[in-house]
């Protein structure tokens, strides 16, 4: 390999700031920074990596600024998948096969699944770097102790989480492989402080504990870390879940094909983009040109957007400009505590998971705030389907009889929608500990 280009390799993983100083850091120097290290990825990846050598019709590239970025073509997941070869491997990885150490497979539930590699040094230097401002944030400490409610599957989540965990000197619990009522049990026999799971999960979990009167409060767990829905920024999930558990939720946000992005707080809803590692645009709505957040009038910042991300520092699988399909409404935070890019609702919603009814735009999100209201809700689910020209939403609740009136009348007042709500009995609805599957589209 050229003697340069492996010298500009390990430049990326050198003098990362700690994730206090970073959050510190006034918006200039925060673009300053980000500005170097996109040009020492355009240089590290550019001249191996056939993707994105193609995309951009050049392997020599160096930016003058962040505003050039918005003349780079955006990516979409749909074109990774069309680039796989006959290995398997998208060809935006950057390297040969021999450089690679980890792989693991998206999720599948926008497209076809994709098979994304890591060579180590991204995995120590980047993955695990990038976590520590979610385990900073959680305040996450060498006397915690970390149960990971999930089991060890081809998802990349939970595997960087126990990394970052390992590398930031907690005792990490693994609860692969386990019902629900073993894993409650091994959190109490472990005296684990913290869990990992989805918020979704989270409930199930209390909701077993209840049925089998084992009281959480008893329990040594302080925070729950979750990710892989947008619950963790819904008030009324969070809620739920903090008085379940008698404990703080941190939120978080990530992609196998982009990165643990994004990190919440345990006071509050809402996720940061971490911004020494990702540059943010802003996509609004029906629109389709993308906009830096500094550049973008009070009034865009303010709209919902679908979030663009460049990764920085990634050097095996990186991504120019990716359109990540998650919905957001972005802010920059006045609170002190950090100035990266601050997003009120977390992930409000997927924009292919965005229904039209009535002339109202539905997430999944506006839903499980609303169901999450009712203890009587047991689990629910909202089936998406079309009459003629015009899409319809009903909804199914694990839930008595009497409550759906009232129900109805919920969604009517905060949605302006009258939303047909039917019972079906108890766990007769899937629970997963992974992301959930609430939202049927029987449209496609």
């Amino acid at each position: 390999m050229n003697a340069v280009r492996m010298s500009t390799q390990h430049a990326v993983y050198q003098n990362l700031p700690t994730p206090r100083t970073a959050w510190s850091w006034d918006r200039a120097a925060i673009e300053s920074w980000q500005l170097e290290r996109l040009n020492l990825q355009l240089a590290a990846v550019l001249p191996a990596n056939q993707f994105y050598r193609r995309k951009f019709s050049t392997n020599e590239m160096q930016l003058r600024s962040l505003n050039e970025l918005q003349q780079l073509p955006m990516t979409t997941k749909d074109e990774l998948v069309r680039s796989v070869d006959t290995q398997g491997m998208s060809q935006h990885q950057t390297f040969e096969a021999s450089r690679y150490t980890r792989m693991h497979r998206t999720s599948g539930t926008t497209g076809a699944p994709l098979l994304i590699c890591d060579t180590a040094e991204d995995w120590q230097g980047w993955w695990s770097a990038t976590w520590q401002h979610v385990l900073e944030a959680a305040e996450v400490t060498s006397a915690d102790r970390v149960f990971l409610a999930f089991s060890f599957g081809p998802f990349i989540g939970f595997w960087s989480a126990h990394q970052a965990c390992v590398d930031r000197g907690a005792m990490v619990i693994p609860g692969g492989g386990l019902s629900s009522i073993a894993r409650l049990e091994f959190i109490r026999q472990s005296q684990a402080t913290v869990v990992l799971c989805t918020p979704s999960y989270a409930l199930h979990l209390a909701e077993v504990a209840q049925r089998e009167s084992l009281p959480l409060a008893e329990l040594q767990v302080d925070r729950v870390i979750v990710a892989g829905e947008s619950g963790g920024s819904i008030p009324s999930v969070r809620a739920r879940i903090e008085d379940a558990w008698h404990a703080n939720v941190v939120d978080h946000s990530g992609a196998t094909e982009v990165g643990p992005w994004g990190f919440g707080w345990p006071d509050r809803p809402g996720l940061h983009v971490i911004e020494t590692n990702f540059i943010a645009e802003l996509l609004p709505v029906g629109q389709s040109q993308a906009i830096l957040p500094s550049l973008a009038t009070p009034e865009q910042l303010g709209a919902p957007a679908e979030l663009v991300l460049t990764s920085l520092g990634r050097l095996s699988a990186p991504v120019f400009r990716y359109r990540t399909g998650d919905i957001v409404q972005a802010s920059f935070s006045d609170r002190g505590d950090c100035n990266f890019l601050w997003l009120a609702d977390g992930v409000a919603g997927r924009s292919d998971d965005m229904v039209t009814i009535r002339g109202v735009n539905l997430f999944p999100s506006s839903i499980d705030a609303i169901a999450r209201e009712f203890d009587s809700i047991q689990e629910y689910r909202v089936v998406v389907s079309r009459s003629g020209e015009l899409d319809e939403v009903r909804i199914e609740v694990e839930a008595p009889e009497d409550e759906l009136v009232r129900i109805s009348k919920r969604l009517e007042l905060v949605l302006g929608l009258r939303i047909a709500v039917t019972r079906v009995a108890s766990d007769s609805l899937p629970r997963s500990e992974g992301k959930s599957r609430r939202w049927i589209d029987q449209r496609k």
